[in-house]
């Protein structure tokens, strides 16, 4: 079980990418971090060890957040092992298979999508959220919080992955039904938007996006970082924007900035 005073991070996603970006920085706040992935943990092994210093506590919990079964053993592994939950991150994801045109799209991979990047971070939430009501009523000075990590895709039109812009765009509603809904309990939600980031999802685009990069689509003339997310996440999550649940963080180098 944590200590009774070391906060506890629950991130879908948390073995790559961006998610291991956020988990990096939430312990360096000081939190004990859940680490949830679909792979078998021999998978994760080498990637657990790296993140696991000496002074760092972390699980891998491995749970399908797109099945039902699946998130409610995903919560009962943190609450088992840890005893708490301070700060869920839904991060999880997964691209477009296929990247197909919208006039070629098809239910199957539709469906795919829609249960992972949106049904799924939805009623993790929910749960997550049941749980951390009660720990509001038992301790009413903790620090609970929510973070989703949804895409500038929410607003930006990709005609090539339609199903992951809709579902990204579902999740900016849930951030703010969830925000509403958990404002009486003082349990803030974010979301945060990032653009183009370095990551193994990109990595099929990275020629595509080097070029335009070069060009100018960003004001920042980079790639983000999975750090970059990180660190906003472990922002939020000591409480650094007061007073502004259900807010939208926009992390893109300056990519949506209107220009002339």
């Amino acid at each position: 079980m944590a200590s009774e005073n070391k906060p506890t991070a629950l991130v879908t996603g948390g073995s790559r990418g961006i998610g291991a970006g956020i988990v990096r920085h939430l312990l360096s706040a000081g939190y004990d971090v859940a680490v949830n992935g679909r792979r078998d943990a021999v998978e994760v092994q080498d990637t657990m060890e790296a993140l696991a210093g000496p002074e760092h506590r972390v699980t891998y919990c491995r749970a399908d957040i797109s099945v039902d079964a699946d998130r409610v053993s995903l919560i009962d592994q943190v609450r088992n092992h840890f005893g708490r939950l301070d700060l869920l991150v839904n991060n999880a994801g997964i691209t477009s298979p296929g990247r197909k045109d919208i006039l070629e799209a098809d239910t199957d991979s539709f469906d795919i999508v829609m249960t992972t990047n949106l049904r799924g971070p939805f009623f993790l939430t929910q749960l997550a959220a049941r749980w951390m009501i009660e720990q509001r009523q038992a301790d009413p000075t903790r620090r609970l919080s929510i973070v989703n990590i949804s895409s500038i895709s929410a607003e930006v039109a990709s005609t090539n992955r339609g199903d992951y812009c809709m579902a990204k765009a579902g999740l900016g509603m849930a951030t703010r039904l969830w925000a509403v809904r958990l404002a009486e309990f003082d349990i803030p939600v974010y979301e945060i938007r990032p653009g183009i980031i370095a990551s193994d999802m990109t990595t099929p685009v990275k020629a595509k996006y080097d070029k335009l990069i070069a060009e100018g689509l960003t004001l920042e003339p980079r790639w983000g970082t999975p750090s970059d997310i990180g660190r906003a996440v472990a922002m939020l999550a000591r409480g650094d924007l007061p007073y502004a649940t259900g807010q939208v963080l926009t992390m893109d180098g300056g990519l949506m900035m209107p220009r002339l």
